[in-house]
């Protein structure tokens, strides 16, 4: 008798204006799947069900519709957008369904049909300032998508600097996959911040980095050693795309290809084996990859599928993943995850392999994981200014009282 089949959703766009990340995000849970299938480890199997919404924010909950009602998926891998994730509330809603919710995100959210395994704000955005105020300066200017993702994080930031006395020096949106960025970098050239917090996706992102490194030939003030430019969602997998354009940006997340840990190491090197040495490794693909591990897991522990009794389980325990245990808080469905800051630096192209892409080295990192606080509830402005870790930045002045980011829920 053979092992019954229990059939994910995979919902990554891979095509489409941020198609590159949307691939990282289908290989991590196809890839998955496939170990957990030939591992002998379970008595189930995985049935990957595909879905490819191109992008495109109104065919998200039709695909899921379709994985849900026809393919019989109670659990759906993917989404990486905030408008994405809420396209597909109301079908989780109504076939009682769960999603495995990867990406970092702007917060503010905890809904009772989502696991969210990406990093939330106090996990990316405010170590990302404690770590850059200190040592660039308060003057930034805010760039980003124009949907929930950019509008979000860059109030999270606006909060953050009115904390340690700063300045908003300009802030501006432009629409997902526009590449027309001319008047941002006219605006950046005459404010001169003292750093840039780029929020925008896909193409857009990329056609404002490349354009921010020919700034910064004309104008060595804006040379990433002087004014960088900072990231809470750029990772190894667009750096191939971006090429120099990248150096010197700094990104914050909670996984880094150059993170040095054994089961690192052993990840590493099996990849290599099924994708070669030229193909980076990112949170994109290792959000997706851990999440289904997470899932095999929760229900081996569980003896159940059901989207209640895995999520019951997963709020029970931690689980081990082939790269790191994880917990899920019980509250807010939401991770425990340590935060990373790196930079990236450009690779030695002198053999022409691996060691000539440019990668991310790690520069600052928390002790540990921590506690996810999605509606930054015990955010203290004073924590705002301590170093992530020993001879990390240093403190920011605290504001007045009531000057913390202040709660507010999204829903479009």
């Amino acid at each position: 008798m053979g092992l019954r089949e229990i059939p994910v959703g995979v919902l990554f766009s891979k095509s489409g204006s941020y198609s590159v990340i949307g691939q990282e995000g289908y290989w991590g849970a196809r890839i998955a799947i496939d170990e957990i299938n030939a591992s002998g480890l379970f008595d189930f199997r995985f049935l990957r069900v595909d879905g490819d919404p191109a992008g495109l924010a109104e065919n998200y909950a039709v695909e899921a519709d379709r994985l849900m009602r026809e393919a019989g998926c109670r659990h759906i891998v993917g989404t990486q957008t905030s408008s994405s994730r809420k396209e597909v509330l109301p079908v989780l809603e109504r076939g009682r369904g769960l999603l495995w919710y990867t990406t970092p995100y702007e917060g503010f959210e905890s809904h009772d049909r989502v696991v969210y395994t990406g990093a939330c704000p106090n996990q990316g955005v405010v170590p990302l300032f404690r770590h850059i105020v200190p040592e660039f300066g308060r003057d930034a200017f805010l760039v980003g998508s124009n949907y929930i993702w950019g509008w979000e994080t860059n109030r999270i930031a606006r909060e953050l600097l009115a904390a340690c006395d700063g300045e908003v020096l300009g802030e501006r949106y432009v629409a997902i996959g526009d590449e027309n960025i001319a008047h941002l970098i006219a605006e950046i050239r005459e404010k001169r911040p003292s750093f840039i917090f780029n929020n925008l996706i896909g193409v857009s992102s990329y056609a404002f980095l490349r354009a921010m490194k020919e700034l910064a030939g004309e104008d060595p003030a804006f040379a990433s050693d002087r004014c960088p430019i900072l990231s809470c969602n750029l990772t190894e997998a667009e750096l191939p795309v971006l090429g120099a354009a990248a150096d010197g940006l700094i990104s914050t997340s909670t996984y880094f290809e150059t993170l040095e840990t054994p089961e690192n190491a052993a990840l590493r090197k099996r990849l290599e084996g099924m994708r070669g040495p030229e193909t980076a490794i990112s949170s994109m693909f290792v959000g997706p990859y851990e999440a289904v591990w997470l899932l095999a897991r929760a229900i081996e522990a569980c003896g159940s599928d059901h989207p209640d009794d895995v999520l019951a389980e997963l709020c029970r325990q931690s689980h081990k993943t082939p790269l790191r245990e994880i917990r899920i808080d019980p509250q807010t469905q939401h991770a425990h995850l340590q935060p990373l800051i790196a930079v990236v630096e450009a690779g030695d192209h002198s053999d022409g392999g691996a060691t000539g892409r440019s990668r991310f080295r790690i520069i600052e990192k928390t002790p540990g994981p921590l506690a996810p606080d999605p509606y930054l509830v015990h955010y203290d402005p004073l924590d705002t200014g301590t170093a992530t870790s020993p001879g990390g930045s240093a403190r920011m002045r605290a504001p007045d009282v009531g000057s913390a980011p202040k709660l507010r829920l999204v829903s479009s």
